[in-house]
């Protein structure tokens, strides 16, 4: 069979069925009328698959639908069926899935961020198109101009890239193999920078808190307490005054990022911050001086810390980094076992199995290493030397 030309398609005036071979063929109807057929078996059966008017669908494109409806229909589908479902833009798809995920994450602004990474970088390449016509040189070209230069959140994209596509072929909107898969070979290999936080040395610590004790305002006493008691910004932050029951603050499981409810001791020192901050609010602990639109209260960003450090005139600083202080002195000063700075930190240790029967969250241990870390960082005289087991 002799197979078609644009300008034979063109010029063929003849009524009835004209091959280009692979099952498709031209079909010209009484009237003149051209489109595109495909004549295939679906389960057995003979079927004429109608792919379009030649007006609006060009010979190559023919061929394109035709090669992937014979693979439905050899892979023992029916092309037809798949057709008639519901089609979805790369764009519908990514919000639906965006929706059924959201009540899964422990916060709106995860969701937000998630989103956030595939409008920006994938729905300009091929956010309006049909999803199933989408395939792995699409994502690639998504991909590919940010692998290197943004490696970090280029891994992310592609991450959310296949969890779209895996929920798309579940669904029965995308008949292909998903198309993250294989993209390994085709992007560089990029070795990860470590990048440490910015911290100050813990030799340092006890003149940084004298100057910090002189600040006044609420974002000077969050930060006093987030380094008496090694905690993150967002878990201080967020802290509740229903949380502090006595000498202890129990983070609930929510603001966690372990995902587990977080028992820290405090001590006096930590106790004498939440006595000057308290009467500002009646849930929150260190509320924001700003209010909301609707004159609510609110959280503080972790932008104020950053501006306490600037209006402090210290340099090359990150709140987070004060945790990185608090370990680098629990090993190098008072040598205290790893497993309790750890959990000081509410960092996991060991494999699934070793934290499985890890229960005991060494809290009185604890609360003896944060006395020492308090009675230092504000210079008193620490007695104890060593914290290590024998």
């Amino acid at each position: 069979m002799t197979r078609l030309s644009m300008r034979k398609v063109q010029s063929l005036r003849t009524t009835g069925m004209h091959g280009d071979g692979d099952g498709l063929y031209l079909r010209i109807g009484p009237t003149g009328g051209k489109s595109w057929v495909l004549r295939t078996v679906v389960h057995g059966r003979r079927r004429d698959l109608g792919i379009g008017s030649v007006s609006l669908v060009t010979l190559a494109e023919a061929r394109d639908s035709a090669q992937q409806l014979r693979k439905i229909a050899r892979s023992g589908g029916d092309p037809d069926a798949i057709r008639k479902r519901e089609t979805l833009t790369f764009e519908e798809a990514t919000r639906r899935v965006h929706k059924n995920l959201l009540p899964t994450w422990r916060n709106k602004r995860h969701g937000k961020i998630w989103l956030a990474g595939v409008e920006r970088y994938a729905f300009p390449h091929f956010g309006k198109r049909r999803i199933e016509t989408v395939g792995a040189s699409d994502v690639l070209k998504a991909l590919e101009p940010i692998w290197t230069a943004k490696n970090d959140t280029a891994n992310r994209v592609k991450q959310r890239l296949a969890v779209i596509f895996d929920w798309a072929k579940g669904a029965g909107h995308y008949p292909h193999e998903n198309p993250v898969n294989g993209l390994k070979k085709a992007l560089p290999t990029v070795r990860p920078r470590v990048e440490h936080m910015a911290a100050l040395s813990w030799q340092e610590l006890p003149n940084f808190m004298t100057e910090l004790s002189e600040r006044g305002g609420v974002s000077a006493r969050a930060l006093e307490f987030i380094i008496l008691t090694a905690a993150r910004s967002g878990e201080v932050r967020g802290a509740r005054w229903n949380e502090i029951e006595g000498d202890t603050w129990v983070v609930p499981a929510s603001r966690m990022k372990t995902g587990r409810a977080h028992r820290v001791p405090l001590t006096d020192k930590a106790l004498a911050v939440l006595n000057t901050v308290q009467g500002l609010d009646n849930d929150l602990i260190f509320p924001s001086p700003s209010k909301s639109r609707h004159h609510e209260t609110r959280q503080m960003s972790d932008t104020v810390f950053k501006a306490l450090m600037d209006r402090m005139k210290r340099t090359g600083l990150t709140t987070h980094g004060f945790r990185s202080t608090f370990r680098d002195w629990c090993g190098e000063s008072v040598r205290a076992d790893r497993e309790v700075a750890e959990a000081a930190l509410s960092h996991s240790l060991g494999n699934k199995v070793e934290r499985a029967y890890a229960r005991s969250d060494l809290f009185d241990r604890r609360r003896n290493l944060m006395e020492a870390w308090s009675q230092y960082a504000t210079g008193e005289p620490c007695a104890i030397i060593r914290m290590a087991r024998k």
